[in-house]
C-alpha cells in the first residue's frame, strides 16, 4: 500500500484511489471545474445521492469548511468526500482558516470510513480565486499533520489540473508547508 504525500498532475476523476475530493459548492448539486466533472464522471446517481443529503438551509447541503460523504458510482474510486472550499476575499475573512477546516474534514470523514488512499484537487484555485500558492501551503501543512497523527488515510494525492498549480504544489511540498 502507497503512503505519504503525492502531488499528482491528473484528472481526478481517474484516480484509482479509496477516495476523491470534491470542491464542491454548498448545495452540492453540481457545478463548473472539478466539481461540475465529478457529477459528469460519476453519472446521475451522485446527483440523487446529493439531493437526499439533508439541507441544513436553503441550497446548503455542506457549509463552507465542512465536509460530506457519498458513493463514488461510476467513478474508479469507492468514495467521494464533498468539502466547500471558501470564495478568496483578499485573505482577510477567514479564508484560510477554512481552507485547512476542509482538508482536516475532509481527512477526518475519509478516516471514519476506513479510506486509505485519497486524493484532493487544489480546493478553491480554481472559480474561487484562492492563491494557489497560499493554497498549496495549507494543503501541505494540513495533510502533513494529518499523516503525522499515525491515522487513515496513508497516502494523499494533491491532484492538480493544471502545470502552474502543479508547481505551487510541488514547491510547497518541497518546503514542507
Amino acid at each position: 500500500m502507497r503512503s505519504g504525500i503525492e502531488v499528482v498532475q491528473a484528472d481526478i476523476t481517474t484516480l484509482a484511489v479509496d477516495a476523491i475530493v470534491n470542491a464542491a459548492n454548498p448545495s452540492l448539486l453540481g457545478g463548473g471545474g472539478v466539481d461540475g466533472a465529478i457529477h459528469r464522471a460519476a453519472g446521475p446517481e451522485l446527483l440523487a445521492a446529493c439531493r437526499a443529503l439533508p439541507e441544513l438551509r436553503p441550497g446548503v447541503r455542506c457549509p463552507t469548511g465542512q465536509a460530506r460523504i457519498t458513493p463514488a458510482f461510476r467513478l474508479p474510486a469507492e468514495a467521494i468526500v464533498h468539502t466547500v472550499g471558501p470564495v478568496w476575499h483578499g485573505g482577510h475573512h477567514g479564508e484560510p482558516e477554512l481552507l485547512a477546516a476542509c482538508y482536516r474534514n475532509a481527512l477526518r470523514l475519509a478516516g471514519e470510513h476506513e479510506l486509505a488512499e485519497i486524493a484532493f484537487p487544489a480546493i478553491s484555485c480554481g472559480i474561487y480565486g484562492y492563491p494557489p500558492d497560499a493554497a498549496a501551503r495549507i494543503a501541505v501543512r494540513e495533510t502533513l499533520a494529518w499523516l503525522v497523527a499515525d491515522a487513515a488515510p496513508r497516502w494523499i494525492g494533491l491532484c492538480c489540473f493544471g502545470t502552474a498549480t502543479t508547481a505551487a504544489f510541488r514547491r510547497a511540498l518541497e518546503k514542507g508547508g
